[in-house]
């Protein structure tokens, strides 16, 4: 496959689009600003082409809780009008005509959520369902007359909560809490002129998720999995019903299951766009793959193989000759367009850039990205260019005295070639030795890469936040990481904290030879799986003065069960009786707690299921016996990703005093 290289230059529009307000400000990023910046999401475009609704989610002080509300901006970008107001909205849709636009929303803020919606010529929302279930998603017909809906049952809990039965594989979910039989998600069809609700799919056993209409309204493409024991499979089957009450539905292909799925027929109906991943053994190192599958006979196409690199978001073309995707590669996201015909595909802006999401109608494409200095907006994208449509976070932007940040490449242990960034304080003299903190991004699947959001498994705002107190902050894209290929990612396959380690120790030696980092000033930490790897890299080495563990563990036995990672643990482990050896190779950080002489600070919050807090109170605990200077700090009712506001602050708070304590910027 060849990848088809249209622009050597940055196009003026784009660069200074993204470029910010770098160096703008005359202050540096705080941890109060983390209530300050509006997020942007979910672009939506009109049939017409003519307006983008998205989502902005805001912190309210009062309630400290986030708060979501749809907004509108014209083509031109030079009309912007809030929507929604009061309780939070999400998931925004247009009519297939355009006059109408949909959302989900819970209207009083304690009912159920619902669909609302709103008719773009003037009047309040009304209420169009009126359920007891958890809608979770939906899709408007062609002919806008119903709308596929993907609701699970509601678990009462009442004045006397109830015993919660299990009798899944897959059986908890970060956010989502335990899964039982009763949340499993099924599909129904809603008419839009009666409010009449028909279930579509009736089994169940079986979830059904992320439907997808046909041009001519008579099919719905939704996945489901009808195996014996589908959640140990890692398989998604995708099937095709009719869009009618009692239609038997029929298994058209069957793919291994990818981070992110998206079903899209072309527009004769006779293909239908799907995402693959990779065999169960594998999945902590997806790097989702576009293909095509035939609507007649299941025939299955792939379209991205020979990329070797993560696509997302993919839609087809009016003409229906060409699949737009973003793709992931080496620290950025690039919106592209692959031809059917040939293979061939085209990037469409040049780098450094991250998008996140897009939407296409009328010939228009609106684009969600951000760069290091500028939080992510929705822009267009036209002529090869980013033009910019929205600007929530302007006035805040041109207060802050951003760090650069700068690209780099050495070599790890091994001769393997390691890609990463170093942001530098905003008053960085050159010549001169900083203190030096090694951020590490989660996953590991995934990359740090050039943007600037609130809250991510990758998080530029915190090495910000951390190069604006005076420290030099190394982002490192470590093996395992995305956004470099498949074996990139799957090199550290049942071993964990070795070739990362070295990849990440061999980064600090970089910046250290390159006479930026003082080698008597050393940090690091992270979030997740970076939380893992600080624990793995100060068992490692005595160097660091001070580190931050956040959402991580040293004892990857003890997570057995503990987590929401099943699948992954048995597939590419084994279970923990016939793999002890190996669990035990892999805790080396609780088992060799003796050897850690770093202060280290272990974070969390108390309803996360993905790496639960009990991975950060053993480590904690093992420090504590040990005498190392250690705390504990644990969130009420967080999950992974933290939401609650004053809790992001105080976070941001800590980060700085911990380091401020054992890694002063200034040793006078």
């Amino acid at each position: 496959m060849r990848i088809k290289a249209s622009l050597a230059l940055v196009p003026l529009c784009l660069a200074a689009c993204l470029a910010g307000a770098a160096h703008a400000g005359q202050r540096v990023l705080a941890p109060d600003d983390y209530l300050k910046f509006a997020d942007v999401t979910t672009p939506q475009i009109a049939p017409d082409g003519a307006t983008v609704a998205y989502v902005v989610t805001t912190s309210d002080r009062d309630s400290d809780e986030p708060k979501d509300s749809i907004w509108l901006t014209n083509w031109e970008g030079t009309e912007h009008r809030q929507l929604t107001r009061g309780e939070s909205a999400s998931q925004p849709k247009f009519s297939p005509d355009g006059r109408y636009l949909s959302f989900v929303s819970a209207r009083p803020a304690d009912s159920k959520s619902q669909i609302w919606l709103l008719d773009m010529r003037g009047a309040e929302p009304r209420q169009m369902t009126h359920v007891g279930g958890e809608i979770s998603s939906y899709a408007w017909s062609p002919d806008g007359k119903r709308i596929a809906l993907v609701m699970s049952e509601t678990v009462e809990g009442g004045k006397t909560p109830k015993p919660i039965v299990i009798d899944t594989f897959h059986f908890k979910q970060d956010v989502d809490g335990y899964v039982t039989a009763q949340t499993r998600k099924h599909l129904y069809l809603l008419e839009v002129a009666s409010g009449t609700l028909t279930a579509l799919t009736t089994a169940s056993e079986y979830n059904e998720d992320v439907p997808a209409w046909s041009p001519d309204g008579k099919l719905i493409a939704y996945v489901s999995n009808h195996r014996k024991d589908p959640e140990q499979s890692g398989v998604d089957e995708i099937y095709l019903v009719e869009a009618r009450a009692g239609a038997v539905p029929r298994r058209l292909v069957e793919v291994f299951s990818p981070n992110h799925q998206r079903l899209a027929f072309s527009p004769d109906g006779k293909l239908l766009s799907l995402l693959q991943g990779l065999e169960p053994r594998l999945n902590a190192y997806i790097t989702d793959r576009l293909a095509v599958v035939s609507v007649s006979d299941g025939h299955l196409r792939p379209l991205t193989d020979k990329l070797d690199r993560a696509v997302t978001a993919p839609f087809f073309s009016a003409d229906g000759k060409s699949i737009g995707v973003l793709v992931e590669d080496d620290g950025s996201s690039y919106p592209a367009r692959v031809d059917l015909g040939t293979g061939e595909i085209e990037r469409l802006i040049p780098g450094p850039v991250t998008a996140h999401d897009q939407s296409v109608a009328s010939g228009h494409t609106a684009v969600l990205a951000s760069s290091d200095t500028q939080s992510a907006e929705v822009f267009a994208l036209e002529n090869h260019e980013l033009r910019m449509l929205t600007s929530h976070n302007e006035a805040l932007l041109t207060e802050i005295k951003f760090g650069a940040v700068e690209d780099v490449r050495f070599k790890s242990r091994d001769g393997t070639e390691i890609h990463g960034q170093i942001v530098k304080p905003p008053s960085y003299v050159s010549g001169r030795k900083y203190p030096t903190i090694l951020w590490i991004h989660g996953g590991p699947n995934g990359q740090d890469q050039h943007e600037l959001v609130p809250e991510s498994y990758c998080p530029p705002l915190e090495r910000q936040l951390l190069a604006g107190q005076g420290y030099v902050v190394l982002a490192v894209n470590y093996r395992g990481s995305t956004g470099r290929g498949a074996k990139f990612a799957r090199s550290i396959e049942a071993d964990w904290g070795h070739k990362e380690v070295e990849d990440l120790l061999a980064g600090v030696d970089y910046a250290v030879r390159l006479g930026i980092a003082d080698p008597a000033r050393l940090g690091i930490g992270g979030w997740s799986y970076g939380g893992i790897l600080t624990d793995y890299t100060i068992a490692h080495d005595t160097r660091f003065k001070a580190a931050i563990a956040g959402a991580g563990s040293g004892n990857q036995t003890g997570m057995w069960g503990l987590d929401e990672y099943a699948l992954q643990y048995n597939a590419e482990l084994g279970p923990p009786w016939k793999s002890t050896a190996l669990y035990v190779k892999l805790s080396y950080p609780f088992y060799h707690a003796d050897l850690i002489h770093t202060p280290t600070l272990f974070m969390g919050g108390d309803k996360d299921f993905n790496v639960p807090i009990a991975g950060g109170e053993q480590m904690y605990l093992a420090l504590r016996t040990l005498g190392v200077p250690t705390q504990l700090v644990i969130y009420p009712g967080q999950f992974h990703l933290f939401t609650r506001p004053s809790f992001l602050k105080d976070r941001a708070e800590r980060y700085i005093a911990w380091y401020a304590k054992y890694l002063p910027v200034s040793t006078q």
